[in-house]
């Protein structure tokens, strides 16, 4: 009987997702959809848009640093000197959303920084849902209380990412390091049980675990773990790595688990070509702490930065002549641009 009322349970979550996701739908938003879903298909004539088109989907950098040390995340290596400990100013982003929220479905608060770091988010995410936009961000969970458990719940947030790597704290530090699998397992089980508590069906919580050499082997007890748990969905990643061509002592022995493969020259390489065409340069964008538009979340140090919305308007930077001019020049030749040789989206 417990079984059942498990699996019962877990439809209604999938289910309360299903509907909320078609409820944030509008008649402007399929017609933006539509536009960019146009333009997408023609982009081998142009690199424009429909002038009126929007973003479908952008993610929101609550603040621009961590509580970790990842090693392959610049913000965890503390290596980018762009980043000062920006925390997004509240002004900013209620200015951003008023701008795109009758086209807008779905804003990401994640980019780099850890977003629990940002004692506002909760109120970000409540002014986003309150607009009608589907809501949902990733996090190590070292911050996830009891208290912040249930300001997620309370803001309306429809998604949580939680970071596990491994299944032990030996693997788990191995990349995240400085942290706690127990205090990333107690939050998720503190908003697992408030959710219960508070009889909501939201945020739909996903455990996600990068595939590493450090638990490749524990890829069963991560299982196990996640079922122990009831979170609602799994998901094992296939991890990124910065000058992989060399191999990573972190990278995955089985080859099933990697980007990666080697080629003839002994070196790795993406086990995908890399694409010409490229959905997210037309249908979202990142918006980092300080404000810039960036053209995707593989542009790590802002290097192909399309304006600032703290100067002019989201749609004036997202369409403007950088935007435009980079856009081109990934129709010319993908393979130019380092970010996009590691992009296996």
């Amino acid at each position: 009987m417990c079984g059942n009322n498990s699996l019962v349970i877990k439809i209604k979550v999938y289910l309360v997702q299903l509907l909320r996701v078609l409820g944030y739908l509008s008649f402007a938003k399929i017609v933006n959809y539509l536009r960019l879903k146009i333009s997408y298909l023609l982009l081998s004539f142009t690199a424009g848009f429909f002038k009126k088109s929007c973003p479908f989907f952008i993610s929101v950098e609550p603040v621009d640093f961590c509580n970790l040390y990842c090693p392959h995340c610049p913000v965890g290596q503390r290596k980018d000197p762009i980043r000062r400990r920006n925390t997004m100013k509240m002004s900013l982003f209620s200015k951003l959303i008023d701008e795109l929220s009758g086209h807008l479905l779905h804003v990401i608060f994640y980019f780099q920084g850890e977003p629990l770091l940002a004692k506002h988010l909760p109120e970000m995410i409540r002014y986003a849902h309150d607009r009608g936009i589907y809501t949902s961000t990733s996090t190590n969970a070292q911050l996830l209380d009891r208290e912040m458990a249930e300001r997620l719940i309370r803001s309306g947030l429809d998604k949580l990412i939680v970071s596990v790597d491994g299944s032990r704290q030996e693997s788990y530090e191995r990349y995240r390091v400085g942290g706690s699998l127990d205090r990333a397992l107690n939050g998720l089980v503190q908003v697992l049980d408030l959710r219960k508590e508070l009889k909501r069906f939201t945020p739909f919580v996903e455990m996600q675990c990068l595939l590493l050499s450090s638990n490749e082997e524990q890829l069963e007890d991560i299982r196990s773990l996640a079922k122990k748990l009831g979170v609602d969905k799994l998901t094992f990643k296939r991890a990124q790595f910065y000058n992989f061509e060399k191999g990573d002592p972190l990278m995955p022995q089985n080859p099933k688990f990697s980007r990666y493969k080697l080629d003839s020259n002994g070196n790795y390489v993406l086990k995908r070509e890399v694409k010409r065409r490229c959905r997210r340069l037309w249908m979202g964008a990142v918006v980092t702490a300080q404000g810039e538009v960036l053209p995707c979340c593989f542009d790590k140090s802002a290097d192909f930065s399309f304006g600032t919305i703290a100067e002019q308007s989201f749609m004036a930077c997202w369409h403007g002549a950088r935007a435009q001019k980079f856009r081109r020049n990934f129709l010319e030749h993908s393979k130019r641009f380092e970010m996009c040789r590691n992009c296996s989206g």
